[in-house]
C-alpha cells in the first residue's frame, strides 16, 4: 500500500496479528511494517503513520543510508563527523607554529590545528581527539555510577578494537572503544555500567541484566542507538 502525506509518499505493508496495539517497524531496507490487531481499518493504520510520520521519514532515511554504507571521508573545510551523537563540520586551520596537530571543538564546529595540509595527519589528529575525549567521559561516566557499585575498577584503557564497546576481564580492568566519543553521552554512560556490572558478574545472565536494568531503566535505548548508528561511527 502507499501512502501519501504532507507532499511524501511512502510504501507500507499491513500485517494483521493477534495483539492489543498497533506498532511501526522500520526493516534493515527502509521496508515500513505496520503491526495491528486483527479487524483494525486501514484509516486507523494511516491515521497512525500521520501521527508517526517525523518519526518514519527520519528513520527511513538512516535505514537506507546504513544500507549504502559510510561515505568515503573528505578530509577538508565542511565534511561532518559525529561527536557526541551529533554532526559537526569541520574547520581546518594551517598554522606552522603549532606543537602538535589538534583538535578543538568551538562554536558548533570541529576546528583542526595543522602544520601540514596533509590528509592523513588531519585524520590522525582527529583520532586523538577522540581517544581523549573517549578518555575523559568515560572517567567522568565512572565517578557518577561509582556509588551503585563496592568495587572500583583497576585500571582504564581506551582502545582501538574493533569488536567490542568495552571490555572488564577478571582483574576489574576496563577498556572502552575510542569511537564511544562520537555516540550520545546517554550512550557512553551505558556502556559504562555495562562494564562496571562486569565487576560483579561476569556473565550475561539475568542477574547481570537486572543490575543494568536497575541502574539504567532505560538502557534498551542507548542499545538501539548502537546498533542503528554504529555503521557511521567513521573518520
Amino acid at each position: 500500500m502507499i501512502h501519501t502525506y504532507l507532499g511524501e509518499t511512502i510504501d507500507f505493508y499491513i500485517n494483521y496479528k493477534k495483539q492489543r496495539n498497533m506498532g511501526i517497524y522500520i526493516d534493515i531496507h527502509g521496508n515500513i511494517e505496520v503491526q495491528a490487531p486483527k479487524g483494525t481499518s486501514v484509516e486507523s493504520v494511516r491515521q497512525l503513520l500521520e501521527e508517526k510520520w517525523d518519526w518514519i521519514q527520519q528513520n527511513s532515511k538512516e535505514m537506507k543510508e546504513r544500507k549504502r554504507g559510510p561515505k568515503e571521508k573528505a578530509y577538508d573545510h565542511g565534511e561532518s563527523f559525529l561527536y557526541l551523537g551529533n554532526e559537526y563540520p569541520i574547520q581546518i586551520v594551517q598554522d606552522m607554529n603549532v606543537k602538535q596537530d589538534h583538535v578543538v571543538f568551538e562554536g558548533d564546529k570541529l576546528h583542526i590545528y595543522v602544520k601540514q595540509l596533509d590528509e592523513e595527519k588531519i585524520k590522525q589528529a582527529l583520532k586523538r581527539f577522540y581517544y581523549q575525549q573517549c578518555k575523559a567521559l568515560v572517567e567522568k561516566s565512572i565517578q557518577s555510577y561509582q556509588s551503585y557499585f563496592k568495587t572500583k575498577p583497576r585500571s582504564i584503557r581506551i582502545s582501538d578494537s574493533n569488536r567490542n564497546w568495552g571490555t572488564c576481564d577478571s582483574k576489574m580492568q576496563l577498556t572502552f572503544n575510542w569511537k564511544l566519543a562520537m555516540a550520545p553521552m546517554k550512550v557512553i554512560e551505558y556502556v559504562v555500567v555495562h562494564e562496571m556490572c562486569h565487576m560483579v558478574h561476569m556473565n550475561h545472565d539475568r542477574s547481570f541484566w537486572r543490575l543494568v536494568g536497575k541502574i539504567m531503566p532505560d538502557y534498551k535505548e542507548a542499545e538501539n542507538w548502537l546498533a542503528l548508528s554504529n555503521w557511521k561511527m567513521t573518520v
